[in-house]
């Protein structure tokens, strides 16, 4: 029999931090809570990194031990700043608590345990490239000619691997839904998969997603070690668990098993993240399985005006599957309704609120107090020509700006050596898409046809000697550019980039890239916009405008990394939506706000993901805090000259119309002296 000792406080303790008075009501309810399961529902714009860092300061004053605090956040910088806001409450050193990703904290615990689950302590972990190369090394191995048939490469399996891995998934489960096209290959698939994880086990490494994974591992199959750590967490607190996997959830759920002080904080309202693996059914079920919970809602918002609130409020509220909360705004109103600007097209869609800006500018307002939002990375397509036309400089949170994309810069080279046949990068950059053309295959081919008279001609004919030696793929080359040059697609830019798309481009881009859907919606889009020009060189000389301007070229880029434009410090915000969740700006513009391109067309397939576009919406609103705009054109012309009407999204007609103050958008006569800004009429 085991007998039980407490250990008595002979003073009540004192403390360093004014909590009534440092919070609101709703914040010192969350920060003061007793023992026991916590669910925080915490709107936009509600202070929850406050909350969570005072409810940090409040247990240590309470007399736990940081070291038995474990904080989780989604970044490594997050957590640092928040434990330095708890220092600084508490006036002593707390660097001794748990805070950290999950991932660098798999990563501190598994260097503890490594032995156990058979690695060594010194075990290395693989960035993407590592990854990418063993993955090959895989591939190899396994005995698959990928040049007899087209698979997947290696960044596109990495994508397979970890979807299935964070959705706890096996891989032949994942591909019907996420992979169709690959699905005929999913034996081949789940065999490099397990040449994979023995490679990295054999060489004592771990991918990035194998920390996750590991670490479930350890609690789950070793008891003693699970025992250990969820009685070494006393208190545990997790950020924005809305977009936690169903592997973190599972791991958090561990953890919490023996003191079951777990506090989780989110927005269900702004989960928007499932194709990274984010489970919404962990913020939606939580008090499924955590039945004692007491549930919070932190509905006091401190960014935006109470008429851009309750537009976002009467949207969301649309949503079936939702914790419901009311945003309520500490702001005063300046008496200005969210504008709903109707446009002809995208043209003049790109003029407004290239006008827009530059009257906002000229009042005051700085471009980095301002933003536009889109659904789809070529939403900005236009906006982007029409910046650069007015020398307004810009800066691309969603990637690279849209030209600059390597599918883009693929598909517009083929244009460009029909349009000038003697351009070099062109041609090596089209030459090393087919199959078993390298470098030095490429130069020795370009070296043949540079001193031709006609190159195109040259190389289109059947007995030129310096094709490579795969025939069928040299073959579907020269048929490509035959069909370029071809009377009914030539100097027609539009046909010309469709024609590349449905010869082969397209499945290029299934077996490269694991956004292939996305790259190939690009080019559609981009040939849409082709059909304006008379020309291939004046289309292509429209693109180079973008391209050479004046505040900098694009560097190389990754998903979440900004491309600076040059010297000026003054930038106007371009991003998706995603890319803008957790920031804000004075001014937003939400374009491209019709049915079909917000909500997209694939999310209307089933009644989830139309809910998860809302909250992608409602997301879209919540990033402004004085003025709104939501624009959309009235009309669009496709590649081949169909004109389409265009409906606003079905999310504004779910608002409220006298929730919205509606411009009318008139362009004043280049007669007149004007200087081609539209002119609104409200």
């Amino acid at each position: 029999m085991t007998k039980r000792y407490v250990i008595k406080r002979d003073t009540p303790r004192r403390f360093l931090v004014n909590y009534r008075a440092d919070l609101n009501d709703e914040q010192y309810s969350v920060v003061t809570a007793g023992a026991g399961p916590l669910l925080v529902i915490a709107g936009a714009g509600s202070g929850k990194t406050r909350t969570v860092t005072y409810r940090v300061a409040w247990l240590i004053e309470s007399g736990v031990d940081p070291a038995r605090i474990l904080l989780v956040t989604f970044t490594n910088r997050a957590a640092r700043e928040m434990i330095r806001r708890v220092e600084t409450l508490v006036q002593s050193d707390v660097r001794k608590i748990w805070g950290g990703t999950f991932h660098s904290i798999a990563n501190r615990i598994l260097r503890r345990h490594a032995q156990s689950i058979d690695y060594l302590p010194n075990f290395t972990i693989l960035d993407a490239e590592d990854a990418k190369e063993l993955i090959e090394l895989s591939i190899q191995d396994a005995g698959i000619d990928t040049k007899a048939k087209r698979f997947p490469k290696p960044e596109v399996l990495s994508d397979i691997f970890s979807f299935a891995t964070n959705r706890d998934m096996m891989i032949r489960d994942s591909l019907p839904r996420h992979y169709p096209h690959l699905e005929h290959l999913s034996s081949q698939i789940e065999q490099v998969d397990r040449i994979y994880q023995a490679r990295k086990l054999e060489r004592n490494a771990m991918d990035y997603d194998d920390l996750l994974l590991n670490w479930k591992r350890l609690l789950v199959e070793k008891p003693e070690t699970g025992d250990y750590w969820a009685d070494n967490f006393q208190h545990i607190l997790v950020d924005e668990y809305q977009d936690t996997n169903k592997i973190q959830a599972e791991i958090i759920d561990l953890l919490a098993s023996r003191h079951r002080n777990v506090m989780v904080v989110g927005d269900d309202a702004q989960s928007i993240y499932s194709f990274r693996g984010a489970h919404f059914a962990n913020i939606y079920t939580f008090k499924d399985r955590y039945a004692d919970a007491q549930e919070f809602r932190l509905e006091t918002n401190y960014r935006s005006r109470p008429e851009i609130l309750m537009a976002a409020n009467a949207s969301i509220s649309q949503n079936r599957k939702q914790l419901p909360k009311t945003l309520r705004a500490v702001r005063p109103s300046i008496g200005q309704a969210p504008a709903l600007i109707p446009c002809r097209d995208s043209d003049q869609q790109a003029a407004f609120v290239a006008g827009r800006i530059l009257e906002l500018r000229q009042d005051g307002v700085p471009l980095t107090d301002m933003a536009v939002l889109y659904r789809s990375h070529w939403h900005a397509m236009e906006l982007q020509m029409e910046l650069t036309r007015r020398d307004v400089p810009y800066t691309v949170r969603s990637g690279v700006r849209f030209f600059e994309q390597a599918h883009i810069k693929d598909v517009t080279s083929y244009l460009r050596i029909v349009v000038n046949p003697r351009d070099e990068i062109a041609w090596k950059r089209v030459l090393k898409l087919i199959p078993s053309v390298g470098n030095a295959t490429a130069s020795r081919i370009w070296e043949r046809i540079s001193f031709a008279e006609e190159p195109l001609a040259l190389v289109i004919r059947a007995d030129f000697e310096a094709r490579p030696r795969a025939a069928s793929a040299w073959q579907e080359f020269v048929k490509l550019i035959g069909g370029l040059i071809s009377p009914e697609n030539i100097d027609r830019p539009a046909a010309q980039i469709a024609f590349v798309l449905s010869s082969g481009y397209e499945e290029y881009l299934e077996n490269t890239y694991e956004n292939a859907d996305l790259r190939a919606e690009d080019l559609r889009q981009l040939a849409n916009y082709a059909a304006r020009f008379g020309s291939t060189e004046e289309f292509l000389s429209e693109l180079a405008l973008v391209n050479t301007e004046r505040f900098g070229s694009p560097q190389s880029t990754t998903a979440e990394d900004v491309v600076m434009g040059g010297d000026e410090d003054e930038k106007l915000v371009l991003s998706s939506v995603h890319q803008a969740k957790g920031l804000e700006w004075k001014e937003v513009f939400l374009i491209w706000a019709a049915d079909g391109k917000f909500p997209s067309a694939r999310s209307l397939r089933d009644s989830e993901s139309e809910e998860e576009e809302r909250r992608l919406f409602y997301v879209a609103l919540t990033r402004a805090k004085d003025e709104l705009y939501i624009t959309y054109p009235l009309v669009v012309t496709d590649w081949s000259r169909q004109t389409v009407i265009q409906k606003p999204s079905r999310f504004i007609y779910e608002v409220p119309r006298d929730l919205f103050e509606v411009w009318s958008v008139e362009e004043e006569s280049i007669d007149a002296g004007s200087d081609d800004t539209p002119q609104l009429i409200n």
